[in-house]
């Protein structure tokens, strides 16, 4: 089982229809919070336990529940066709983000959660020496990987093969890029890589990229935090496709 912390996320999985199993709530928590859970949970067929703190702290793994655990079912990874059909079903042209081993799990939430809220269709990442969707991460997207799907591959090459022989053009975020993020064409069918905390995008997966896409920089710091860099490049795709 895995465990969705604090108040949001549990609503937001309650309204995804994320398999959730027991719902734990705080005795103390404010009325208001715990009947609008509660009612969701009600709906959902969910049930629903009032514990005392000290019994969510032991249920906890971040110590940031706002007084609120639920209990899921382990992450069900997406396929790439999921992307695709939530693109197509909403009228767009593809937008996916592909993480290069992203090892932090507060990173992947926040990419997560930007990327959601600015209209991508999915998240790409590596099976092996990255991080992958847990309650960290759950409760740093806020909700958002249970609208997003997350789709875990063994070879990160291959896929931008198959994205590319699906008509996808595909940019790599990189300090050394030929042109600014705002230079270039961004509003097509599009595959974003972002690389890891400390190495950037490996080579390998540089050489497949069509292009390499930069951020404007002027202070004396020359490299951005993967989420930041990534949050800034999904709104300048945002911004290139128009707000509807």
């Amino acid at each position: 089982m895995r465990k969705i912390e604090g108040k949001n996320p549990v609503i937001e999985a309650l309204k995804s229809d994320a398999g959730l199993d027991t719902i734990y709530i705080n005795k103390e928590m404010a009325e208001s919070a715990a009947v609008k859970i509660a009612m969701l949970a009600k709906e959902k067929n969910v049930i629903v336990k009032y514990v005392d703190k000290q019994a969510l702290a032991r249920l906890s793994e971040g110590n940031r529940h706002q007084g609120v655990i639920a209990e899921a079912l382990e992450y069900e990874y997406k396929e790439i066709e999921d992307i695709f059909k939530l693109a197509n079903n909403k009228n767009e042209k593809p937008f996916i983000l592909i993480l290069d081993e992203i090892t932090d799990v507060h990173n992947l939430g926040a990419i997560i959660r930007t990327a959601e809220c600015c209209g991508a269709h999915g998240i790409i990442i590596p099976k092996h020496r990255a991080a992958g969707v847990n309650s960290v991460v759950a409760k740093t997207s806020a909700g958002a990987v249970e609208y997003l799907p997350v789709v875990r591959v063994t070879n990160i090459n291959q896929t931008i093969e198959e994205l590319k022989e699906k008509g996808l053009w595909i940019y790599g975020a990189d300090m050394a890029g030929e042109k600014y993020i705002h230079e270039e064409k961004l509003d097509g069918a599009v595959g974003i890589v972002i690389g890891s905390e400390g190495k950037g995008i490996s080579r390998l997966i540089k050489e497949n990229c069509d292009s390499l896409i930069k951020i404007p920089m002027k202070g004396n710091v020359s490299s951005l935090n993967a989420s930041c860099a990534a949050s800034i490049i999904i709104y300048e795709v945002l911004r290139q496709r128009g707000i509807q």
